[in-house]
């Protein structure tokens, strides 16, 4: 066998929750070793998004909000959702411009990854923004956002200590760091 084949079976597959944001799909499987097994899916209605702003003197701007599901104060990048079918790029336009009130004249893609792929099959992408100009932010009705400008050097050690523990925020963070040689 090709190590990229799937060694999964799927006996039976069933959605057994369904919301506007997400679904979970039960799956009845046969596991790689040839035994019969269970699965759990959780699949995203949209794509991650994440952007790492960057201004001229080398300070970059972090959003905090609740997070209901942690029950904690969570420091991140600017990130949201882009609809399945939508370019990454201009989600990640919104987002920004929306959390922060930053628009960006110039965009880097820095990453594809996936955020949590035992358990879900989310796609997330991660964008560099530069020479930016300040307008006003714009965040949906279930945000409570706080705006932080900061040093990137300072930001990339809040990840580093676990200060912020977000994956899109620290996958983001530690690769500007290694592009940036911070």
């Amino acid at each position: 066998m090709n190590a990229t084949d799937n060694p999964w079976q799927t006996l039976q597959s069933a959605v057994t929750y369904e919301n506007p944001w997400l679904s979970i799909r039960h799956e009845d499987v046969i596991t790689p070793a040839g035994t019969p097994g269970i699965y759990g899916v959780v699949s995203f209605k949209n794509k991650a998004v994440g952007v790492i702003p960057i201004d001229a003197d080398g300070n970059t701007y972090l959003v905090g909000q609740y997070r209901y599901p942690l029950n904690e104060y969570s420091w991140e990048i600017p990130e949201g959702g882009c609809p399945l079918g939508t370019d990454p790029l201009e989600s990640a336009r919104r987002e920004l411009r929306e959390e922060t009130g930053l628009e960006a004249r110039e965009w880097t893609k820095i990453a594809r990854i996936h955020t949590s792929n035992s358990a879900t099959d989310e796609e997330g992408f991660l964008y560099i923004a530069e020479d930016l100009v300040q307008g006003d932010h714009e965040p949906e009705e279930t945000e409570d956002l706080k705006i932080w400008k900061l040093p990137l050097a300072e930001a990339v050690d809040m990840a580093m200590n676990s200060r912020i523990t977000d994956a899109l925020s620290v996958s983001g963070l530690l690769m500007v760091a290694r592009l940036r040689g911070i």
